[in-house]
């Protein structure tokens, strides 16, 4: 469980990173995102020797890789533009959906069994969310797309095979010759600013890379060890702290109902983990006796 909270942890905090990143443009940003951490892993494979599972991998397994890799790209491009355009309360909206889809595909495709404390508290939180689609005020299309595109991806990680590293790995380098032909027609329309906007800028965008692969290493081990309806509640830990971030930094106005979805989801969350204590508490009691 370690593992996915700091997963979590660290996606809670990307609101304070990609603003660094500007003036490049959203789509910008993906690319170099896909580039640097598709390097990165490379060489980390190359080092652990992952590479050999990548090589041995069934063509069954490849197509959930690309398949994990457009998802997740896609996913990327959607919360950058939310959150370069001010709209980091519609990103966290994103990922409060997106635990219910979760938890939905769980049951539905895995057929992963919940307790009856666990359904009060899909059930209450389901409750809080329709709260604050509805005051959206309007058809919540980035925040729909961002919990659509995840919820998806950690199903598909359940499907793959190889160790964390090496599903990042290629994940990566199935999109990054997309990452690269787009770069290369931006310099063509001189609208890049890789090299236009000074070596801290150039070096930022790089550091992407190792920003973006931290937290997918630590959800791919999670994703592995725990049932996917644990991860997806465990996910509120993200767009709760980006909820916070809109209300004291970009200080987004939330209202007091939307507040009050907030809330209602928190609980629904106290409940899961409470369940989840209790599990704890039950198996220690069983091993004991």
């Amino acid at each position: 469980m370690l593992n996915t909270v700091l997963a979590y942890l660290l996606w809670g905090f990307f609101p304070a990173f990609f603003p660094l990143l500007l003036p490049a443009s959203p789509l910008e940003i993906i690319a170099h995102r896909v580039i640097w951490t598709a390097v990165l892993m490379v060489l980390v494979i190359l080092i652990n020797g992952a590479w050999r599972e990548l090589r041995d991998a069934s063509a069954k397994t490849w197509g959930y890789l690309a398949l994990a890799g457009v998802l997740i790209t896609a996913n990327w491009g959607i919360y950058v533009l939310a959150v370069n355009t001010d709209h980091v309360a519609d990103a966290a909206l994103g990922y409060f959906i997106n635990p219910l889809l979760s938890v939905l595909l769980a049951t539905l495709v895995l057929r992963e069994t919940l307790r009856k404390r666990q359904v009060r508290a899909i059930a209450v939180a389901g409750v809080g969310v329709v709260v604050l689609i509805f005051l959206a005020g309007q058809p919540p299309v980035m925040a729909l797309g961002m919990a659509l595109t995840f919820a998806f991806y950690g199903l598909i990680k359940k499907q793959i095979t190889v160790s964390a590293t090496a599903s990042v790995a290629a994940e990566t380098l199935v999109v990054a010759p997309a990452g690269v032909a787009y770069l290369i027609w931006l310099s063509g329309r001189d609208e890049s600013t890789f090299l236009t906007e000074g070596p801290t800028h150039a070096g930022m965008l790089m550091l992407a890379g190792v920003v973006t692969a931290l937290p997918l290493l630590f959800y791919g081990s999670g994703a592995k060890q725990l049932p996917l309806t644990t991860i997806g509640m465990l996910q509120y830990i993200t767009p709760t702290m980006q909820m916070l971030w809109a209300l004291f930094v970009t200080q987004e106005y939330l209202s007091p109902a939307r507040w009050l979805g907030y809330i209602i989801i928190w609980i629904a969350v106290a409940i899961y983990l409470s369940d989840l204590l209790a599990q704890r508490r039950e198996r220690r009691s069983a091993a004991a006796g």
